[in-house]
């Protein structure tokens, strides 16, 4: 019998330029892609608003919130996660949305197979790291959680 108490359970998660790799406790739940347009006067990188358990949650598009294009998936293949927050606005916004471009995958990791990277990264990224050989980006969860709040409906 192996021993797992030292691997954790993650998700890496398809961006358009990018896959983000979070662990597994930080996702409330994956639904298929479906939001209410943000409308005109909206920042850049709201795609719009997800009706989620009597809640109204901001979708972020990832790519946008770092600084490229905001790009809406194919209906067949876009995802939302929504993720749990954890930082000084959870009271406020205890769940925020992030559009994906297809379906994320668990894996199982130990922190041998994660190894740092010095790549560059945009306000949305805290870290880029190298997973069995593909690149990944560990996202900023505290500057996302903020622009969360700050599109509160």
């Amino acid at each position: 019998m192996n021993d797992n108490s030292q691997t954790l359970s993650c998700v890496l998660i398809p961006m358009s330029e990018r896959q983000l790799l979070l662990p597994n406790v930080s996702i409330a739940e994956v639904v298929d892609y479906a939001s209410a347009e943000a409308g005109n006067d909206s920042a850049d990188w709201l795609v719009g608003y997800l009706d989620w358990r009597g809640l109204r949650l901001p979708v972020i598009s990832y790519d946008a919130a770092n600084g490229g294009n905001l790009t809406v998936p194919g209906a067949n293949r876009g995802r939302i996660v929504v993720l749990n927050t954890i930082g000084e606005h959870h009271q406020q916004v205890p769940f925020m949305a992030l559009v994906t471009q297809g379906i994320p995958s668990q894996t199982r990791l130990t922190e041998s197979q994660i190894k740092r990277l010095d790549g560059s990264t945009g306000p949305a990224d805290l870290m880029q790291v190298e997973v069995e050989g593909d690149s990944a980006w560990i996202p900023n969860l505290e500057y996302l959680e903020s622009l969360a709040n700050q599109s509160r409906p």
